[in-house]
């Protein structure tokens, strides 16, 4: 969900020059936010749906092969080619265990426990655990009192979607804790990338390509260690995980990369506020979740305190 984001920052923000003119026959950008929106918001229902079939590692694996299979065809077709050097492969191997193969993991394991709806939500706080962490790596990002202020804000909104008042009572503590550091790994990797592939001669696509391969090279070695072969096939779990990793990663890998390059990073980011009401949505509507009035309350609190984070000096 995040692959993007990371080989945006590895290459450089686009500015303002170097966005290009929209070609003819594109579709809309709006449109295809929206689209990026609806594919991300309903990766936690095809989780859930996926792991009601196989283990956690096979969900994320399939996803993986899947995703990166999407990637590779794109590359054919612009006929990029894979990074060159053991530096980058070195660090795009941690970039890719950050921002893919523990994240994608860990919201597999705690969709096990936690409804979709829930995990939806938790994803909201990376900008949260992104601020947090800028402050203390990275020297140039200095916070101001509206960013602190929406950090405060945040968290108050994460204990309010928890129930704190009442002890955290019904919730499963493992599952959360996972879907919680699940979005803590995306903040750590994308500080990872930035301070060490910043300026790399590779394009996005090339890079985004590589660290879906490595990541999928990661889950293919860990997971006959902890998971055995599925005896049998569930035809809808499987669906939902060749959606997961054909939509939920390759091609929105490919949506999130032309839309930074079209109205730039920060616009594209605002995705991020959209996938949580998405989640819930689905998960209620589709899977029959329930939700208590904390959850989606709470859910705004995150929003508006993660959107606050996201405002610059100056803006």
């Amino acid at each position: 969900m995040t692959t993007v984001t990371a080989s945006r920052d590895a290459a450089g923000p686009a500015s303002a020059s170097s966005v290009p003119p929209r070609s003819r026959g594109r579709l809309d950008w709006r449109l295809r936010f929206a689209a990026l929106s609806l594919i991300w918001g309903f990766s936690f229902l095809l989780i859930k749906v996926g792991t009601d079939g196989y283990a956690p590692f096979q969900v994320t694996l399939g996803r993986l092969v899947f995703g990166t299979a999407v990637l590779a065809a794109a590359m054919a077709v612009k006929r990029e080619r894979l990074p060159r050097g053991a530096r980058t492969w070195g660090h795009l191997t941690v970039a890719a265990f950050l921002l893919n193969a523990l994240p994608f993991s860990l919201f597999a394991y705690s969709e096990l426990t936690i409804p979709s709806t829930l995990a939806g939500i938790c994803n909201a706080t990376s900008p949260l655990w992104g601020m947090a962490l800028s402050m203390v790596a990275l020297s140039e990002d200095r916070p101001t009192r509206v960013r602190v202020a929406g950090l405060g804000i945040g968290f108050i909104g994460v204990l309010t979607v928890l129930g704190a008042w009442q002890g955290f009572h019904g919730l499963d503590a493992t599952g959360t804790a996972m879907a919680l550091l699940a979005s803590l790994s995306y903040p750590i990797g994308w500080i990872y990338v930035r301070r060490t592939l910043a300026g790399a001669g590779e394009s996005h696509l090339s890079l985004t390509g590589a660290q879906l391969l490595l990541a999928t090279v990661q889950l293919a070695v860990v997971t006959p260690l902890f998971t055995s072969v599925p005896t049998s096939f569930s035809l809808v779990p499987l669906l939902a995980i060749v959606a997961l990793g054909a939509l939920g990663t390759g091609l929105a890998v490919l949506l999130q990369y032309g839309l930074v390059a079209e109205v730039g990073p920060t616009t594209a980011q605002m995705v991020t506020y959209f996938i949580p009401v998405i989640a819930t949505a689905a998960g209620v509507a589709v899977l029959g979740e329930s939700l208590a009035w904390s959850t989606p309350v709470g859910a705004v609190i995150v929003l508006a305190g993660a959107a606050l984070t996201q405002v610059r000096r100056g803006a």
